[in-house]
């Protein structure tokens, strides 16, 4: 029955054929473990969409209900905490492997002829996997997304020309809120995924159609990609399968307290992916921060994209490939440098209890802040310009409305304001008096 199914396949589709195809595929004597690299970022792109798909099963992409959905994964569903485990550890490792496979790549030199766009869409996709660990940052929704994105949408926003239109694309023209977080919602669940897929099938396209690159005068024959190299690449991704799963069952992911816009003394840091970025900000201070923000990033990702066009040599062998090495070296050690040092520099605590911020403040209105963080209304209301856009600022509301007209807006919103999307907060009597003392404190702006 199995060659009668086989043969029906072919005719139809042609899938055995194009699977013998691959597997019979000639390639380099030279290729080897280094190769490998490739096969496992792929491997670790579908792991991400298929742990993504998973998360979205029962995450609730709105602000302060994706806090509580995401406590819900955690705590609830059946191997909730490993499949966010493997979502959260599995971008950090992917970030890792592409930049590891572009410096493999850089030092074979397979970017030369007729390789270039092979390597320029492989640039593409290193800026589009740090978009997804960027966009994916805020969606937990805790303390360390917010203020963290706080940070990054101020650094967009510095671009000059361009920063305004960054800062709306971002949807954080009024500060981070819930339309930020539609904006990096759809940017990391629709619009990212498309162009990773067209841009990854498009890389693997070229790849077959120039074949892996040979080492420099290579004269031994081509050998099957089967077994040899097959037999290489599953190792390697078993290799990193293994480091992921004890990193998601033994470190797991964090997540902190739900995001607090009135606590203005917590120090944001972003993954370890940024840290450098983060770190060389330090030397430009004032006006000369763009520099470090925008000017620098925009010269090495233009770097980048014109390395085939700017390295016109002949092909050597790696270790025969001084200036390869030594850029490559270069850029090692500033990185590492600059992400030992932000590290070195990162507080033990990540930032005081949210009550903290009004230590100087009566009791009841500590209560009524934790109150007012707990409920998630910084993702459409602000305070002190830290908050969402979507409603107004709660600044001086007690010179707009009285106790009692707040009271019934909290209960029954559309009583007070018809067509508002404020949803209803069933609030005990005691926490809605706690709430509307500590917004009534508030002080106009």
């Amino acid at each position: 029955m199995i060659p009668e199914l086989l043969r029906w396949l072919e005719e139809r589709t042609g899938i055995p054929g194009a699977v013998r195809a691959f597997f019979s595929e000639e390639i380099p004597a030279s290729a080897g473990w280094a190769q490998a690299i490739g096969s496992v970022v792929l491997f670790l792109f579908f792991i991400q969409v298929f742990t993504g798909a998973l998360l979205a099963f029962n995450y609730a992409p709105t602000p302060g209900e994706a806090y509580r959905s995401l406590n819900y994964i955690l705590r609830e569903v059946p191997g909730g905490r490993m499949v966010r485990g493997l979502h959260h550890w599995g971008s950090s490792l992917m970030i890792g492997a592409v930049v590891l496979h572009m410096i493999q790549v850089f030092l074979y030199g397979a970017y030369r002829k007729p390789r270039e766009a092979t390597w320029m869409v492989g640039v593409a996709l290193l800026l589009i996997t740090l978009g997804f660990g960027l966009t994916g940052y805020l969606l937990p929704w805790d303390n360390r997304a917010y203020w963290g994105t706080v940070v990054t949408t101020e650094i967009a926003g510095q671009a000059p020309l361009a920063g305004g239109y960054i800062r709306k694309l971002l949807g954080a023209t009024g500060g981070v809120g819930a339309v930020t977080f539609a904006h990096f919602y759809a940017l990391h669940t629709i619009l990212l995924p498309i162009f990773a897929f067209l841009l990854v099938a498009l890389h693997v396209y070229l790849v077959k159609r120039h074949g892996v690159s040979p080492a420099p005068f290579e004269n031994r024959p081509k050998r099957k990609f089967f077994p040899e190299q097959v037999f290489r690449d599953t190792c390697a991704i078993f290799a990193v399968f293994a480091v992921l799963f004890f990193l998601a069952a033994l470190a797991g992911a964090p997540l902190e307290g739900l995001a607090d816009p009135t606590n203005t003394t917590y120090i944001p840091r972003p993954e370890w992916y940024f840290l450098f970025l983060f770190e060389l900000l330090k030397f430009f201070r004032g006006t000369a921060e763009r520099i470090g923000s925008v000017l620098l990033p925009t010269l090495a990702v233009a770097l980048l994209f014109s390395i085939p066009f700017l390295d016109r040599s002949r092909l050597r062998p790696v270790t025969q490939s001084t200036f390869a090495l030594a850029a490559v070296a270069l850029s090692l050690i500033v990185g590492v440098s600059l992400t030992v040092a932000a590290v070195a520099t990162t507080p033990h605590s990540t930032g005081p209890d949210p009550a903290e911020a009004f230590s100087t403040a009566p009791s009841a209105l500590v209560s009524g802040a934790r109150i007012f963080a707990a409920n998630g209304c910084a993702a459409c209301h602000s305070i002190n310009g830290v908050g969402g856009s979507l409603a107004p600022s709660l600044n001086g509301v007690s010179q707009r409305h009285s106790r009692a007209w707040i009271a019934q807006h909290l209960e029954d919103p559309k009583s007070q304001t018809p067509g508002t999307i404020m949803p209803q907060f069933d609030l005990s009597a005691q926490d809605r008096d706690l709430l509307l003392s500590y917004l009534l404190s508030l002080p106009a702006k």
